[in-house]
Order: C-alpha cells, then sequence, then structure tokens
C-alpha cells in the first residue's frame, strides 16, 4: 500500500513528528487488497489479440455469461475488467480459449489516505514559498512538459497548477468527473509542477501541464481494474517524453506490473512510482515492483527521505526499499503542496516523494544528476535525485 503519511496540516493540527512518523488511518476506505465480489479481469491471449477489437471481444465474450464489461484494455495489456458470478467466467473461459487468465478485482486505496480527506485545504501562504524538497532538488520552468497524475483527481481549477482539463480523465465513475475529492493527487500535481506565480508554491517542473487521470475516489479507494484502465488511457494518449506519476498500490499484481511495463515501451511515457510506506522490500508491492525489471525500461520506484537538520538526507524509516526496484529516493517528509479548493496542506509519504523525480525526469529526462545518498535498511545506497 502506498501513499501518503499524515504529517502537518497547513490548517493546523500537528501529529506525531521526527523521522520515523507514522502513517495515520483514516476509516470508511474499504481495506487495501480486498477482494471485490464478482468482478473480474481478464486477460486475452497477445498473439490472438492482435489485430483485434478488445472491446467488442470483450463482449462477444462476457455477455451470453451475463457479464458486463466495465474496461478494456488494449495499448499495455490486451484484456478487460467484468462484473460477472464466479460460474459465469468459469463458463466464460472454457467457450473461449483464447482468454489466457481471470482474476478476482480487488481494492487498491492510499495507505493512508492523505490529509485530513474530504473538504477544504488549508490557507494560502502569504506569499510564494519553496517547500524545502523543491529547494533540495531544484526547480526550473516546465513550460511545454506534460505530467499524468494517476491518482485521485487533481483541483481542475486551482490557480497555481496548469491542468489539462480536456485530457483529463476519470475511471471511477465519480459525478465530479476527474475533479479531485481526496486532496491527494492535487498535492502530487503540485509538487511536479506548481506554476512559479506571486502565490502558494512552487514545483519541481514549474508550470507544466498536469493531467488528472482519476483512478481512487474520494476516500483514496479504488480497483486495480481502474488502475489499469488508468495506465491504458495514458499508454493511448501519452508521448515520449511524458512522465506519468502513479503514488498508490497493494500487493503484487503481476498483470499491472506487465501492463505498466508495456504502457512505457508502448508509449514512451516514463513511468514514476511510489515504493510504498510499509517499511518492507518493494518486491511484494505492485506496481512498484515493475520498477528495475531491466536496465532499458523507463520505469522507476522512489523511496522517501527525510532533512536530517545538517544538510544530508536519510530514509524514513516506514519508507519502502529494495534492488533493483527502488532507483532514488527522494524528499518525502512534511512535503507542503497544492490540496483541495485551492488550498494548500503539509504531508508525508513516498507518494510525495515520488513526484520529485517525476519533475525532474520531466526536465531532464531518466539519467539524473545526483546529490548524496540515502541508507536503506538493506545496507543499500539509493542515489538523491536533482536538477542538472
Amino acid at each position: 500500500m502506498l501513499a501518503g503519511v499524515t504529517g502537518v496540516l497547513a490548517m493546523g493540527g500537528v501529529i506525531a513528528s521526527g523521522a520515523a512518523a507514522a502513517p495515520a488511518d483514516k476509516a470508511a476506505a474499504p481495506a487495501a487488497g480486498a477482494k471485490i465480489e464478482n468482478q473480474f479481469i481478464c486477460t486475452f491471449s497477445a498473439n490472438w489479440a492482435k489485430g483485434k477489437n478488445v472491446r467488442a471481444e470483450a463482449n462477444r465474450a462476457a455477455t451470453p455469461q451475463g457479464g458486463r464489461v466495465l474496461f478494456d484494455y488494449s495499448h499495455s495489456i490486451k484484456g478487460f475488467a467484468v462484473r460477472m458470478s464466479p460460474q459465469g467466467v468459469a463458463k466464460m473461459q472454457v467457450a473461449n480459449p483464447h482468454i489466457d487468465t481471470c482474476f478476482a478485482d480487488r481494492v487498491v486505496a492510499l495507505a493512508p489516505p492523505a490529509g485530513k480527506g474530504p473538504g477544504g485545504g488549508g490557507s494560502e501562504p502569504a506569499a510564494q514559498t519553496t517547500p524545502w524538497g523543491i529547494a533540495y532538488v531544484g526547480t526550473s520552468s516546465g513550460a511545454g512538459k506534460t505530467a499524468w497524475v494517476i491518482d485521485s483527481g487533481i483541483d481542475l481549477d486551482h490557480p497555481d497548477l496548469n491542468v489539462d482539463t480536456a485530457r483529463s480523465a476519470d475511471f471511477t465513475g465519480s459525478r465530479k468527473g476527474a475533479d479531485d475529492e481526496n486532496g491527494h493527487g492535487t498535492h502530487v500535481a503540485g509538487t511536479i509542477g506548481a506554476i512559479d506565480n506571486s502565490e502558494g508554491v512552487i514545483g519541481v517542473a514549474a508550470g507544466a501541464k498536469v493531467v488528472a487521470v482519476r483512478v481512487l475516489d474520494r476516500r483514496g479507494s479504488g480497483a486495480w481494474s481502474g488502475v489499469m484502465a488508468g495506465v491504458d488511457y495514458v499508454a493511448a494518449n501519452g508521448s515520449p517524453g511524458d512522465v506519468a506519476n502513479m503514488s498508490l498500490g497493494g500487493g503484487a499484481n503481476d498483470t499491472l506490473d506487465q501492463a505498466v511495463l508495456n504502457a512505457s515501451a508502448n508509449s514512451g511515457v516514463i513511468f514514476v512510482l511510489a515504493a510504498g510506506n510499509d517499511g518492507e522490500d518493494a518486491a511484494n508491492h505492485s506496481p512498484a515492483r515493475a520498477a528495475g525489471a531491466s536496465a532499458n525500461d523507463k520505469v522507476f520506484a522512489i523511496a522517501s527521505a527525510y532533512d536530517t537538520g545538517n544538510g544530508t538526507l536519510a530514509m524514513n524509516s516506514w519508507s519502502n526499499w529494495g534492488k533493483p526496484e527502488v532507483t532514488f529516493a527522494e524528499p518525502g517528509y512534511q512535503i507542503e503542496s497544492t490540496w483541495l479548493d485551492g488550498g494548500y496542506n503539509t504531508i508525508s509519504g513516498t507518494s510525495m516523494a515520488s513526484p520529485h523525480a517525476a519533475g525532474l525526469m520531466l526536465l531532464y529526462g531518466t539519467n539524473l544528476n545526483t546529490q548524496g545518498s540515502v541508507t536503506g535498511p538493506d545496507g543499500a545506497s539509493y542515489a538523491v535525485g536533482v536538477e542538472g
């Protein structure tokens, strides 16, 4: 499970401080990893599906068994998500041997949902401020650059964000569309690209276009099927040099991992993933475990680091780690950024570290300059990416 570790709200309310401050739970969101009854993800044989209309083939397979296709995937993997009884799925697979596999859809969630959840954000700083993480890694103009934020949406009319509303999309079925109702996605977007103006904060790639790809609801909860639909959407619409940030996750999911790898390879989009806040090996968590599969992949998992107070960084105790999955560690503790209703908030987590790397890769590509490193519990060294 990934995402924000609640820290200091810009409105007030301080919780446990210090490098090891742990996530605080928020009620109401389903547990990550929980099975979604009568909902399945199925994949076609890639060779069989080549050149075929995946949506039409999915409907042809599912409809006779009373199934309803929710999503189809054709730009990352070849497959679909369906509402259907387990008995219907079994019959569908027998009748359609070109379906390689079907498995239960499961809940994916922020761990915990960042900040105070639905409602307004914190007050705007009196003048534009540079969050400490941005000061450490550097900032430059992101004009002409595009970042895809696969998350809880983005506050579409936030005055400190350059949101590409035309290409923003929702995969949760919300009446609010791609507009953020949680705050997490807006926070991520601000770290990547908050505008360099006279208000609020500034992002790494200041003023870059941010596209909301909403896959999580107001509670910070969603389904693997929706996340995969978001990944497929980026694969279909992204361009080489774009960056997609995924500050979410759950248990191991080989199909999602492959979807991320294929989406990046097929589109040229760089995928940057939060490593997770479980204090363990990222190899146990998707999509972070997709990173590091090959030296040629443009898929990276990011650990979280904090300022020790003497100009150096150290890895947060709750950050996931592990080679070869995790490549960089970036600032992720007490990060100030944009929030709901034009507001601002300060929270922590690998979800906050990942967009620092996303902004840097948007500006400079994947071969980042580094400034120092942090050591993980595994004894491995994780470089800190910076500008230049």
